[in-house]
């Protein structure tokens, strides 16, 4: 094989027709409710990671609650995802847990996501975490990766930085509005699979439920919108994406490493073996 079936660099895989914004400016765009997309990250692979981090997308979403990244991974993750100057970094915690939130903060997360929030005290706990005295309950992190990105004055900090909580649940539909009014958080976020059982779903992409799961949906985008903060969702498809944004969402996550990186051998292979 020669060394011209190489030669294609990283920079010329990357589209160069997308207006370029600086990661630091995250926090701020997403509370402009502006038109982000991110794409999500699942394997334990700081060069996968890198990889995709240069690419274009606005932020780059790490899986710490179901991926197989446990914490020792989030300041790898976030090395990989910074070293790329392009897209900013953004933790999936596991829970409504303060220490985990700051731990991912203080790893230089530009932004947290909080699964499973059922209610508008558990979303005022999320974001408060997210601030400091006397807007909220973070500790000062000091000489770690976080203030390397973000400084070290609280008020600085806090605005460098988006609390994102999912609505996933029966309870959270139930406790939307005052979710979406909570002070302090930017964003709410759709986990699909989770809102469509929620919802009486036998499986995610139930037809049983792909009417109330619309329905869902368009309530959420009404409630932020009225709320004045952004509103996202996890979708499996680029294409996805752009209608989901065209409806009201004002940023969407695009599937994920892992399942990209299956659905890539699989095509191979079905070629190779004149199946495709």
């Amino acid at each position: 094989m020669t060394a011209t079936a190489y030669s294609t660099s990283v920079s010329d895989t990357a589209p160069h027709t997308a207006e370029r914004h600086d990661p630091a400016d995250f926090a701020a765009r997403l509370r402009r409710r502006e038109r982000l997309l991110g794409y999500w990250i699942a394997c334990d692979n700081p060069a996968g990671t890198e990889r995709i981090a240069g690419v274009g997308y606005d932020y780059i979403g790490v899986d710490g609650q179901h991926g197989v990244m446990h914490r020792a991974g989030w300041q790898t993750a976030m090395l990989a995802v910074d070293a790329r100057q392009v897209s900013a970094g953004v933790l999936r915690v596991p829970s409504v847990d303060p220490i985990a939130i700051g731990t991912a903060l203080d790893s230089g997360a530009r932004g947290v996501v909080v699964p499973m929030v059922n209610t508008a005290e558990e979303a005022s706990i999320a974001a408060r975490a997210c601030r400091h005295h006397p807007r909220g309950t973070r500790s000062l992190g000091g000489p770690v990766r976080g203030e390397l990105r973000m400084g070290s004055v609280p008020a600085e900090v806090d605005e460098a930085v988006a609390c994102i909580v999912m609505i996933e649940t029966a309870a959270a539909l139930e406790n939307l509005e005052a979710i979406c009014a909570t002070p302090e958080l930017d964003a709410v976020y759709v986990g699909p699979a989770d809102l469509s059982v929620a919802l009486g779903a036998k499986f995610f992409g139930d037809p049983d439920v792909a009417d109330a799961l619309e329905d869902a949906l368009k309530r959420i985008t009404d409630a932020a919108e009225r709320a004045g903060i952004a509103c996202g969702i996890h979708v499996l498809k680029g294409a996805d994406a752009k209608r989901r944004l065209a409806e009201g969402f004002t940023f969407a996550t695009v599937s994920s490493d892992i399942t990209h990186l299956q659905e890539a051998a699989v095509t191979h292979l079905a070629a190779a073996r004149g199946e495709a």
